[in-house]
């Protein structure tokens, strides 16, 4: 279980295919001597493991399944990926549950960065758009933010400049794949309503 609050960036060092899988090795000094062999990591929102440390990096793998429905698929040596350690009992929720599967990935239809903020606007596809309301909840690559608008099948968010700075939103454009994870309360709430 994650709260979106981003730790760290890495960066990532090498990405190899064997076979069905994919193995990235990610630079992050900053959050290296957190890391075991066996931990869960958020990479991209993304719940992964890392199986092995050394130097700065860790490493972790996806399967076919992550590839094709994640922007992990996609990431090459060299691009900023945002990171997350799960929470521990005690740890203060700043963000919102988020538990590291991604529902779905959409396109960055226009990013907007102004002199104080940003402002973000994501296409949500027509099957996934109940799930979301304005002032609600929503993970974009594993950060936890705020929908401020909803307009027909588009959420616009606003972006604080910490935020920016701080996460692989730095490096976003229009046209970048990221990955979206619906809060997991409006799941709870529609499958009680479904079957309670």
């Amino acid at each position: 279980m994650f709260s979106g609050i981003i730790q760290a960036t890495g960066k990532v060092k090498r990405r190899v295919r064997k076979a069905d899988i994919i193995n990235f090795e990610i630079e992050c000094p900053e959050l290296i001597e957190e890391f075991k062999v066996g931990d869960s990591i958020a990479v991209n929102g993304v719940c992964l493991t890392v199986e092995k440390t050394e130097g700065n990096s860790f490493f972790v793998s996806i399967t076919k399944k992550t590839e094709k429905e994640t922007n992990l698929g996609i990431v090459k040596t060299g691009d900023i990926v945002n990171l997350e350690t799960p929470l521990k009992i005690g740890d203060k929720i700043s963000g919102h549950f988020l538990t590291g599967h991604i529902d779905f990935k959409t396109k960055i239809v226009s990013f907007s960065k102004f002199s104080q903020t940003g402002k973000i606007i994501l296409s949500i596809p027509e099957t996934y758009s109940k799930y979301f309301v304005k002032r609600g909840s929503i993970g974009v690559d594993g950060i936890s933010l705020t929908i401020a608008e909803i307009k027909g099948n588009r959420v616009e968010i606003y972006i604080i400049p910490f935020t920016i700075e701080n996460t692989n939103l730095k490096y976003r454009k229009a046209g970048d794949i990221v990955n979206i994870e619906i809060d997991i309360m409006a799941k709870y709430i529609e499958n009680f309503l479904k079957n309670g």
